[in-house]
């Protein structure tokens, strides 16, 4: 049987929408070179070192508050037995005090960071 003349293709990457992911999809390393690059790096994606750098919202306070304060009711429900209108009154002041207090310490330490990221930059400039 002869062989076709046409050339394999690679997959397309596009969604059903019609975007196309443009970046690089390669589960192997293409050199060897590329191969040590990506393991000091840590490998791919974004990391929670960089995830730290960033300074916190008032967005992820509240929906860390938010989960915080429903464990909060659920605890109240099934382990002490509460009726459910006290612990969703218990639940709704922890979610006012979760929110700024988680704020204001992810703030703190932020700062924090950020001030001992300044001094290791101008001890080694």
């Amino acid at each position: 049987m002869a062989q076709s003349k046409n050339r394999r293709r690679r997959k397309r990457r596009g969604t059903q929408g019609g975007s196309i992911d443009t970046s690089a999809r390669r589960s192997r390393p293409r050199s060897r070179e590329e191969a040590r690059a990506r393991a000091r790096s840590g490998g791919s994606g974004r990391s929670s070192a960089k995830k730290r750098d960033l300074p916190p919202t008032w967005k992820g306070a509240a929906i860390r508050g938010a989960g915080a304060a429903v464990i909060f009711v659920l605890i109240l429900l099934v382990l002490f037995k509460r009726p459910a209108g006290v612990s969703l009154i218990f639940g709704l002041f922890m979610l006012v005090f979760y929110i700024p207090t988680g704020y204001y310490i992810d703030l703190t330490m932020w700062r924090r960071r950020e001030r001992q990221r300044i001094r290791d930059r101008e001890g080694n400039a």
